[in-house]
């Protein structure tokens, strides 16, 4: 199993009691490797080799809870596919600039 990445909405985490009872069941799932909470926008994202499905069972004993997103904890295509985008573009100006001179010195 690869690790994946659970962005949870937890409605009733509102203080910061609520928030140590959802980390604490959160924190009770095997296979878990990082926790984070956003208090502001009641949100814990949970990062790890874990059952989503007995995180969110655990999390529901404790607080109403919905479900954001689970998908895989890195996304290494869309990185490679900014970078080479970004040096296409940085090719591009730099041979324009040669051209404008040239007529400058014309």
């Amino acid at each position: 199993m690869a690790p994946q990445k659970v962005v949870l909405k937890v409605m009733t985490m509102t203080d910061d009691k609520s928030k140590k009872k959802a980390m604490e069941a959160a924190a009770d799932c095997y296979g878990i490797d990082s926790i984070s909470v956003d208090l502001k926008e009641q949100k814990i994202t949970v990062i790890g080799e874990m059952d989503s499905v007995g995180l969110v069972k655990r999390l529901k004993k404790v607080a109403k809870v919905d479900i954001i997103s689970v998908g895989p904890a890195k996304e290494e295509k869309k990185e490679e596919k900014k970078v080479e985008k970004k040096e296409e573009k940085k090719e591009v100006p730099k041979e324009e600039k040669k051209d404008v001179k040239k007529e400058e010195k014309k």
